[in-house]
């Protein structure tokens, strides 16, 4: 917020008010309807495909008797 105030693309640091965006409406909104997006894509993934980006491999039951064929003594 800060940033935006004393002016983040001011190189030269002029002090005028007629070239500036202000932070609140428009890059305000923008932030936020980014960040519902993302967490709408979030708890979509999470709670309807869980195993989407998960590996078929780690529904196999382990036997802790038998060493596995891709491990190999060197």
């Amino acid at each position: 917020m800060l940033l935006h105030i004393a002016g983040s693309s001011n190189p030269l640091g002029v002090n005028s008010s007629q070239d500036k965006i202000s932070f609140y409406p428009y890059f305000f909104l923008k932030d936020a309807v980014g960040l519902a997006l993302a967490l709408i894509f979030y708890v979509i993934l999470i709670h309807f495909y869980p195993n989407l980006l998960g590996h078929s491999d780690n529904y196999i039951q382990a036997n802790p008797l038998v060493t596995p064929t891709h491990i190999v003594p060197e």
